[in-house]
Formats: structure tokens, C-alpha cells, sequence
């Protein structure tokens, strides 16, 4: 539980310095080391695919050589998307911790792509939701403040 809390700390500091995107951070780790940390860099670098998890993905491809992320963790600020769901199961990632729930476009919880897949991940979700929540509430407030 420390760790986890310690994982999420990050995250949701690294999310508060997002300034072009919504602040989503996603974190792969294995054998407690950080492996990858991005954060949604859609509008950073104009790609639809540039999304927190596919960026933290890619990332431990290519550190640990391969796309088999077996024994890794994946940590994220808030309930990944189909997209990200689906590239999460694929890469085979054990467990995955997310902290605000996606009640609308939710991979696991409002789809639950594990149903439909052969993946032995395992979910948890609303870690820190409260903090994840303020993160997105925050960044949608101010854009409604813009206008």
C-alpha cells in the first residue's frame, strides 16, 4: 500500500504540471523500478493516439525490448479507454491501478474488455480518485472559464 500511494503521488504531481493536454499520467513499473512515466500529449504532438498509456507503453518497449510487458505494472490517473485498454491487455500487463473512473468510456468498468479477452489482468480502480477527480475537474473548470 505505500508503494501504491507512492506511485500515485507522482502521478498526480506530475499531472498537476500538464498545461496542453488533460491531465492524465500513466506509469509502468517493474520490480519497483519506474520503467515509464508519460502524461497525454495529444494536443503537444498532434497525434489521436497520444494518449498517457500508449506513450508509457511504448516507452517499456523499448527500454526492456520488448513488447511483452509480462511482469510489469501499469499505474494511471484515470480509467483507461477502449484504446488504451485494449494496447494494455495486449501488452500483457499483470495489474493495472486507476484512479478516477471513466463513466462513460471506461475499458474496465463500463466495457470490461477483460471479459471479452483472454487477459489475466488484474483491475483496481478508485485509488486516490478523490485527488485523480480534482485533477480533471480542475482543468475542465478552467477551460469552461476561458470561454
Amino acid at each position: 500500500m505505500i508503494m501504491l500511494n507512492k506511485y500515485f503521488d507522482i502521478l498526480i504531481n506530475e499531472a498537476k504540471n500538464v498545461k496542453t493536454d488533460i491531465p492524465i499520467c500513466a506509469m509502468i513499473v517493474k520490480d519497483d523500478e519506474i520503467i515509464s512515466l508519460k502524461s497525454n500529449a495529444r494536443e503537444k504532438n498532434n497525434s489521436t493516439i497520444a494518449h498517457a498509456e500508449i506513450l508509457a507503453i511504448k516507452e517499456a518497449n523499448e527500454k526492456l525490448s520488448s513488447w511483452r510487458l509480462d511482469d510489469c505494472d501499469m499505474y494511471v490517473t484515470l480509467e483507461p479507454c477502449p484504446m488504451c485498454g485494449w494496447a494494455i491487455i495486449n501488452a500483457r500487463i499483470k495489474n493495472i491501478y486507476f484512479g478516477s473512473y471513466d463513466t462513460k468510456y471506461g475499458a474496465f468498468s463500463v466495457l470490461n474488455l477483460k471479459n471479452v479477452s483472454n487477459s489475466k489482468i488484474n483491475i483496481y480502480g478508485g485509488i486516490k480518485e478523490i485527488e485523480c477527480n480534482k485533477l480533471l475537474d480542475d482543468y475542465f473548470k478552467g477551460l469552461r472559464d476561458e470561454k
